[in-house]
């Protein structure tokens, strides 16, 4: 008993040198060790050096062990909820303007966009099958039969969606302009900036992309369209994630 008590003696007077990981390490060596450990003036010490401001008001519910066991290490990332809507709700509304003329319309279902391409034409370029092969979360849909567009034409596009579970409709584009058209890439861009509900005060900055994706540009300096994709790139790079961004727009 007498040599537990001067053991016990030598950890108190150790313990108070030691951060906060290595302490936790010494409450499971052994009870004696634990039951020692878990004695608040270590603890206190510990938060002392890492909040000095703490000692000056206590805390007024966490103990110094809890606070320290709390917030003394980042958060590991929580996953996500599974969405409140699903692409069996949603329907896409795009359409397409050059120089004022509209050249594509056509309403998608939120599943077939989610399916993207399923017949890739055979003369698409390496970088395109590099671009649609990536892991990236992608919503492609196929056009059908594929369309021109000169090069240098003021090419602009809006996309509206709706859902079926709310009977509301959100604004993703409007007449956004594909003002960076990259021939190295076999694509030409557009964005426009996300309406979130008010319920989301917060949430901002974030923008809806559509590309245009197309085969080549010929002699005639014409893009042959063989695809739409519009992603969320700023925010969002999977399914859920897309999900709950479109969620959070302003439906009306």
């Amino acid at each position: 008993m007498t040599r537990d008590r001067s053991f016990g003696e030598v950890l108190k007077a150790v313990f108070p040198l030691l951060d906060g990981d290595d302490l936790t390490s010494c409450m499971v060596v052994s009870r004696q060790w634990r039951d020692i450990a878990k004695d608040e003036y270590f603890w206190k010490c510990i938060c002392a050096k890492r909040w000095p401001s703490i000692c000056k008001r206590p805390p007024p519910t966490l103990s110094y062990h809890k606070l320290y066991q709390t917030f003394s290490k980042p958060a590991p990332p929580q996953p996500l909820l599974p969405p409140q809507i699903s692409f069996e709700d949603l329907e896409f509304y795009i359409d397409l303007w050059s120089e004022q003329q509209l050249i594509f319309s056509e309403a998608i279902s939120g599943q077939n966009l989610r399916n993207g391409i399923k017949n890739r034409p055979r003369d698409i370029s390496e970088i395109i099958t590099a671009h649609l092969d990536d892991p990236d979360y992608k919503m492609i849909m196929q056009v059908e039969p594929s369309f021109t567009i000169p090069l240098g034409h003021h090419i602009t596009v809006s996309v509206l969606a709706a859902r079926r579970d709310t009977n509301k409709m959100a604004c993703i584009l409007n007449r956004a302009v594909f003002d960076y058209i990259d021939s190295n890439a076999y694509r030409a861009l557009a964005y426009d900036y996300l309406n979130f509900s008010p319920a989301h005060p917060f949430i901002s900055g974030i923008r809806a992309w559509v590309s245009l994706l197309f085969l080549d540009v010929n002699n005639d300096n014409i893009m042959d369209v063989f695809g739409i994709e519009i992603d969320f790139c700023d925010a969002a790079s999977s399914e859920d994630e897309v999900l709950w961004l479109l969620d959070m727009l302003d439906w009306k």
